[in-house]
């Protein structure tokens, strides 16, 4: 049985309470939301706060205002099942629904959080295995080694964002609150990461995430996300697509695409913006041609690496194929078939 390490733990009561004692503790504290990410990579030794300071007391976190005709504001302690369940939610933003109902399990889902989700650590095949494991190959760069054993003569590391909601809110153009002791800022939630494995986000040390903005779908607006794992469940993503288009003519069948994002996750270090993907589907109708030329500019964006789940080769291949997907489902609505594809 792995056993958590010796830590000091500490519960405030408000947002303010936690930004301060966070400053007080310095960079080897650590937050905690749910504890569906941070508590195993404690107890593989992957992360070892000297202090965690615990959310779950903070109401102000657990809270959502707005309607999807002025945009929602939602808790980062707002659990995925709630995200998964709202029907609001679901007719607004089906994308958002569909990745928080796709993270993990049922039980998972019922702890796990959205702004756990978003922070979630990146990933490796090299780095989440046991502390024994690692030590037995001399660790690696993310923790305690010099070298990236996907990559061994780069000088950085290549672990994989795995987080299902992170290329959905960054298509949908939502934005984040991060709170410290010295105040608070918002930004896009495309700029919360940065493309690298270690360093994988732009919060500070002393920042806690606390709120999610995700902005009122325009007439039009359509939205879908797809997620490539090898198990129906359980599984983290190695390819997930996040589309988001507005369609004229308020959205009315075979109107051409006047606005639309598309990000590509489970591939890099961080949420992979589809630029030229998206832009070429403006001012055209998605039809079958449209779709096969759009989904083989977003594969190209998927470069996957021998760092996950399944070959490089099949991965690379099949990245078109679940974009096609993802395209599909804004005309046509959710795909009869399951939103992930089970492989040996």
């Amino acid at each position: 049985m792995m056993r958590l390490p010796r830590f000091h733990y500490l519960a405030p009561a408000s947002l303010a309470d936690a930004a301060r004692a966070l400053a007080d503790a310095g960079p080897s504290a650590m937050v905690l939301a749910g504890g569906t990410d941070l508590f195993p990579n404690m107890k593989r030794r992957q992360q070892t706060p000297g202090t965690v300071i615990g959310l779950r007391g903070i109401a102000a976190l657990r809270t959502r205002t707005g309607d999807p005709g002025r945009g929602i504001a939602i808790g980062a302690l707002t659990r995925l099942s709630a995200i998964e369940h709202d029907r609001a939610i679901a007719a607004a933003w089906p994308a958002l629904a569909r990745a928080a109902s796709l993270v993990a399990t049922p039980p998972i889902r019922n702890m796990a959080t959205l702004g756990g989700n978003l922070c979630l650590d990146t990933r490796c095949s090299y780095y989440d295995q046991s502390q024994e494991w690692r030590a037995a190959i001399g660790y690696c760069m993310k923790r305690d080694g010099d070298t990236c054993w996907v990559a061994p003569g780069s000088e950085r590391c290549w672990a994989v964002s795995s987080s299902d909601t992170a290329p959905v809110l960054c298509a949908l153009g939502a934005e984040v609150v991060l709170v410290s002791a010295a105040g608070e800022r918002r930004i896009a939630a495309s700029e919360l990461f940065a493309d690298d494995g270690i360093q994988h986000l732009t919060r500070r040390p002393d920042e806690i995430l606390a709120e999610i903005h995700v902005p009122a779908p325009a007439e039009g607006e359509r939205s879908a996300y797809v997620k490539l794992r090898r198990r129906g469940s359980f599984d983290f993503p190695v390819l997930g697509v996040a589309v988001r288009a507005r369609f004229g003519a308020g959205g009315a069948p075979g109107a051409p695409v006047e606005a639309a994002r598309i990000f590509v996750g489970g591939a890099g270090s961080r949420p992979q913006d589809a630029r030229a993907a998206a832009d070429r589907l403006i001012g055209r109708v998605l039809d079958e041609d449209t779709i096969r030329e759009v989904a083989g500019l977003i594969a190209r964006v998927a470069k996957p690496m021998q760092n996950t789940d399944f070959s490089l080769s099949w991965r690379k291949s099949v990245a078109g194929a679940y974009a096609a997907r993802a395209l599909r489902e804004l005309v046509n609505g959710p795909s009869a078939e399951p939103a992930e594809l089970e492989a040996s």
